[in-house]
């Protein structure tokens, strides 16, 4: 029940308005970097320093006009020029509906286009994250689209809530994708998406084997930087059941740790993300910034409920 209630609100304008507060700001700081790209950087930093590496997102989704997007494409070329300049073991990751594929999914491409070319002439890689299901076919179709034009610096997602993911992986990982594996955050109807969790579980593990089986088969080029380029096969979880799993899939299959990467959020499970570091596996950490915070930040509460009563205490107290 709370998790349809914080998915809900995660798109109500009305809440959105509600939550503009300072309380709720501070709140939000635990799964938020900050405001501005210079906060970003400086948790990067303080990442990199703790040795793991990280990926960051310039929140923003569901654009509704054309001036909106054109000025996501414009902060996301200054992303890039910025990781760049500085030696931050990290790259950009960003929405599709945030540089208007909603409006126009012609004038979606080309705004992503211009940014991959910027990230390939910085030699950088660029995640493409995905979003609900109605955004799935047209975010795999920009995507081919890339790849096709000779962008090889582009990854995506795969959501093991949909019915639809293993065959979308497959196909991805014969393309020469990157694939970052993730539950998915967003609610769906059980006509697109498994309704019980041990079932999306269920699918991410079986998800997870197939891509450590492809990262065997398909090994990263020896001398493949390390950081500003992830693994090919990224497990992203906070789930110590499905880490269990995907450590002892790897074990295996023989693979060694550089081979594949886990990734997690920012300001969530620090702790699990400096012991599997300790332990000789990539760590990347997931981190947001910016002033449109509050549908990340709904869909972060609507995943854990000890995320609720954290964010209790914080506008609770004084």
């Amino acid at each position: 029940m709370l998790r349809s209630l914080f998915l809900h609100l995660s798109r109500a304008g009305w809440a959105r308005r509600l939550a503009s507060g300072r309380r709720a700001r501070r709140a939000a700081a635990r799964f938020v970097a900050g405001d501005t790209l210079d906060q970003a950087i400086s948790a990067v930093r303080r990442i990199n320093a703790a040795g793991l590496s990280a990926t960051l997102d310039h929140l923003g989704e569901n654009v509704t006009d054309r001036a909106e997007a054109e000025a996501a494409r414009v902060d996301y070329l200054m992303l890039i020029d910025r990781l760049a300049e500085s030696d931050l073991q990290a790259h950009p990751s960003l929405k599709l509906t945030q540089l208007g594929l909603r409006l126009d999914p012609s004038f979606c491409l080309e705004n992503l286009r211009l940014i991959a070319r910027q990230a390939t002439q910085h030699n950088a890689f660029l995640g493409i994250d995905m979003e609900d299901s109605s955004a799935v076919k047209p975010t795999l179709a920009i995507c081919g689209q890339l790849r096709s034009e000779g962008f090889l610096n582009v990854g995506t997602v795969i959501q093991s809530y949909l019915y639809r993911s293993e065959a979308d992986l497959r196909v991805l990982l014969q393309q020469g994708f990157h694939i970052r594996l993730v539950k998915g955050a967003y609610q769906e109807p059980a006509s697109v998406a498994f309704p019980r969790k041990q079932d999306v579980d269920a699918n991410f593990d079986r998800l997870c084997r197939v891509l450590l089986e492809h990262a065997r088969d398909c090994p990263a080029p020896a001398g493949t930087p390390q950081g500003r380029l992830p693994a090919i096969a990224a497990i992203a979880t906070h789930d110590e059941t499905r880490i269990t799993f995907a450590r002892r899939c790897a074990e295996e299959l023989g693979l060694p740790h550089h081979s594949f990467e886990f990734q997690m959020l920012f300001g969530i499970r620090s702790d699990l993300q400096r012991r599997l570091a300790d332990e000789g596996y990539p760590v990347r950490v997931y981190v947001p910034y910016g002033t449109e915070w509050f549908p990340y930040y709904m869909r972060r509460l609507a995943e854990r409920p000890a995320n609720v009563i954290f964010v209790l205490r914080n506008v609770i107290r004084p």
